[in-house]
């Protein structure tokens, strides 16, 4: 059955406070299985996958895209549950910076360094950290298999500097580690379909994924329309967010698994 949901004044009021907000089930059964099904038959994404080893060697992988296709992965950005309900908690008009898969298989899946997505979208010359992300949990995430950490409130202390540590960019860790001594640190443990929005100055991390269960989450990220920024691929300037009816989800998502299953069965 297809969800409803519709932000509240209270729930904007704690994004504002502490910068993330967790919204259980706010993706049906068949949404998930669908997206669940799609994203790991994916050949064409699973090609276009780039690894990000930690600081210990350990690797997660990601895809990332701003592509407008009509596909499950687009249905979930632009559907109404989520686009507005992250234009009313940013509080202006949003558009598509672009959607992402991250990947954590079982016992390998590496460590994501505690960073805030304004200390990279800072450098495309966006002038405001005005912008916000989704996550979606694909899997189930728990403190096992590596789910996101954030630091509360975090995003009221403004851009943090960011250096390379392994192969990634993350946050200064002298701050990182003085934030920690005076904010509260939350790990958000997700069930399948559960979304987590967040600022685009919220520190968060994720620790190496140890258990024999993976954990993949698709992330939607979005920019501010009165944002400037350079226009570049995967990280584009302003275009208009066409926003689709949430019952697209399972509609285009039938649509690409038919589709799929046929091209495999040839």
């Amino acid at each position: 059955m297809m969800r409803k949901f519709s932000v509240s004044k209270q729930q904007i009021r704690q994004f504002e406070t502490d910068g993330f907000l967790m919204v259980r089930d706010l993706f049906s059964a068949e949404e998930m299985d669908l997206l669940l099904q799609i994203s790991k038959s994916d050949t064409e994404k699973q090609d276009q996958l780039h690894s990000a080893p930690d600081t210990e060697g350990r690797e997660s992988r990601l895809w990332l895209t701003s592509e407008p296709r009509e596909d499950i992965y687009n249905a979930f950005a632009r559907c109404h549950r989520v686009s507005e309900a992250m234009e009313k908690l940013l509080g202006h008009e949003i558009y598509l910076y672009h959607y992402k898969m991250m990947v954590k298989e079982a016992k390998v899946g590496g460590r994501w360094e505690w960073h805030q997505d304004y200390g990279y979208w800072y450098h495309n010359h966006c002038l405001y950290p005005d912008m916000g992300s989704v996550v979606i949990a694909v899997d189930p995430a728990t403190t096992a298999n590596g789910c996101l950490q954030v630091i509360k409130a975090s995003h009221r202390c403004g851009r943090i500097e960011h250096g390379r540590f392994g192969n990634q960019t993350g946050a200064d860790p002298k701050r990182v580690d003085l934030l920690l001594q005076n904010l509260e640190h939350v790990y958000c443990e997700m069930e399948q379909g559960d979304a987590l929005f967040f600022h685009a100055n919220l520190l968060h991390s994720s620790d190496p994924n140890q258990s024999d269960k993976p954990r993949w989450l698709m992330i939607c990220c979005y920019n501010s329309r009165h944002n400037p920024c350079n226009d570049l691929p995967g990280h584009p300037s302003y275009r208009y967010l066409e926003k689709w009816p949430d019952d697209r989800i399972v509609e285009v998502g039938c649509k690409q698994w038919t589709e799929m299953r046929s091209v495999a069965e040839d």
